[in-house]
């Protein structure tokens, strides 16, 4: 039996959540970023664009955009890496993959983009593969998150660097009462009206309140060999982008 693990509030076999998270993932892709726009006011692609630039990225680089799940980050980053680099979007969800492939041949960002259905926590690309991973909101869906950060780091180059965005803890305590109400009791109203979904979006706040908090994280990140591990705190903390090397 595999060992148990987290999906929200419950506590369940790894088999099972894996299962779970694909279902979730499978109800929400056809509204997924017009659910992130409206519960974030639009903040999403502002964190994102943040990642992007910690990530510093340069022209001839491959990339790859871990639980890239609708594109919207590999469309940031293929400008970046330009004619002559790669970015491989990649995401364990079909129906969220396939989102994010046709919406970048919508937007003619397809040249320079490979899309792989993919296991963060069993990577299939070998060693030394990447200078740089991002994976956005990607994270606490994993079943085991140390074996993601561990396969992570096996398909970077050395000197590449691993960059998580990622919900973290609210460090501004007078609001917290505020962003609880708000996250159970407003967002998965929104996700039953626009995505026709209230529990999956019940889950997605449970996992957030769940997921390790920023120097936990960083913690992790260093057992898992990243070097020069740091990380910065955006909208008081609501969300925290990692960064760390293999060096």
């Amino acid at each position: 039996m595999s060992e148990a693990t987290d999906f929200g509030f419950q506590r369940i076999r790894g088999e099972e959540k894996a299962r779970r998270v694909a279902g979730v993932f499978a109800s929400v892709a056809p509204r997924y970023d017009l659910m992130n726009d409206l519960m974030s006011g639009g903040a999403h692609r502002l964190w994102k664009r943040f990642a992007v630039a910690v990530a510093g990225i340069k022209h001839g680089e491959r990339i790859l955009d871990l639980a890239g799940g609708s594109g919207d980050v590999s469309a940031l980053i293929g400008p970046e890496v330009g004619a002559g680099g790669r970015v491989v979007l990649s995401d364990i969800n079909g129906p969220m993959l396939r989102l994010g492939r046709d919406r970048l041949l919508d937007r003619g960002l397809a040249s320079n983009v490979d899309v792989v259905l993919a296991n963060a926590e069993q990577l299939p690309f070998p060693e030394d593969s990447f200078d740089a991973i991002l994976i956005a909101f990607g994270l606490r869906n994993v079943t085991a998150k140390e074996r993601a950060l561990a396969s992570m780091h096996r398909v970077l180059r050395y000197g590449g660097r691993v960059v998580i965005l990622e919900f973290s803890r609210l460090n501004v305590p007078l609001l917290q009462s505020v962003y609880d109400l708000y996250s159970f009791n407003v967002i998965p109203v929104l996700g039953q009206l626009i995505a026709g979904d209230r529990a999956s979006y019940r889950y997605l706040v449970e996992s957030i309140r769940m997921h390790p908090d920023q120097e936990t994280l960083k913690a992790m990140m260093n057992d898992s060999g990243f070097e020069l591990t740091s990380y910065y705190n955006l909208s008081g903390g609501i969300v925290a982008v990692h960064r760390g090397y293999k060096l």
